[in-house]
């Protein structure tokens, strides 16, 4: 499961809020193996808690849970997330970036090209202009987020990879967004920190992490200082 820290503000209505898009059926390179559930796997799950019906009909998973409501839930196989990726408002040029890192090590990191669509649409509806990333990688989501932004837009890309810092540089060019995107090589922690003590804080409309996760709470505490909330 990956799980990325939203926050944003809407208007003049303080939001923060706190966002697990969860990929745990759903990777950057679908696996046909990965998201085959067998029913003696399905079975052995459900036996596990007495709250969850499982059933398995096309080889489509759903599930029914009392603390929700009862509502089911169908989790993404092959022939969903192909779908998914079949319907995606994608831009060529993510297209390519995310077809390049696939390959790579660590191409899990990625965001699904759903989850970027997501991210673009909450910057486009809320109007944003200042955007922090944390956890760039090679760039997907942060490209996504600069396309959606206007003209006069800025991101604050935060990341210590160097090497893959410069496969996102190279798709913000071949995107014309570079000068929306103010590249931090170093560790996230010390560049937020630095945007508070140079008089930046409340200053951002939304923020994006997707970095290691046992900094999660430093993070969030930081960027509540960074994003405006009234």
């Amino acid at each position: 499961m990956a799980s990325h820290l939203l926050l944003l503000h809407r208007f003049s209505k303080p939001i923060s809020i706190l966002v697990a898009l969860n990929s745990s059926f759903v990777s950057s390179k679908p696996s046909k193996t990965r998201f085959s559930p067998s029913i003696s796997n399905i079975r052995s799950i459900a036996g596990a808690t007495n709250r969850r019906d499982w059933s398995v009909r096309a080889s489509v998973v759903s599930v029914k849970d009392e603390k929700y409501g009862n509502k089911e839930v169908v989790c993404v196989t092959p022939q969903i997330y192909d779908y998914i990726l079949a319907n995606v408002r994608e831009p060529e040029v993510l297209r390519k970036l995310r077809e390049e890192t696939a390959n790579m090590r660590g191409s899990q990191m990625q965001v699904s090209p759903d989850q970027a669509q997501l991210l673009a649409m909450l910057v486009h509806i809320i109007g944003a202009q200042r955007c922090i990333e944390v956890g760039v990688f090679t760039g997907y989501s942060s490209l996504a987020i600069a396309l959606a932004l206007p003209e006069s837009g800025r991101l604050i890309a935060c990341e210590r990879d160097g090497q893959s810092l410069e496969i996102a540089k190279k798709y913000y060019k071949q995107a014309g967004v570079s000068h929306k995107v103010d590249v931090r090589l170093a560790l996230a922690i010390d560049t937020l920190n630095s945007l508070i003590l140079h008089g930046e804080a409340d200053s951002f409309d939304f923020a994006f992490v997707d970095a290691e996760k046992k900094m999660y709470q430093e993070y969030h505490e930081l960027l509540l200082q960074l994003v405006r909330l009234e």
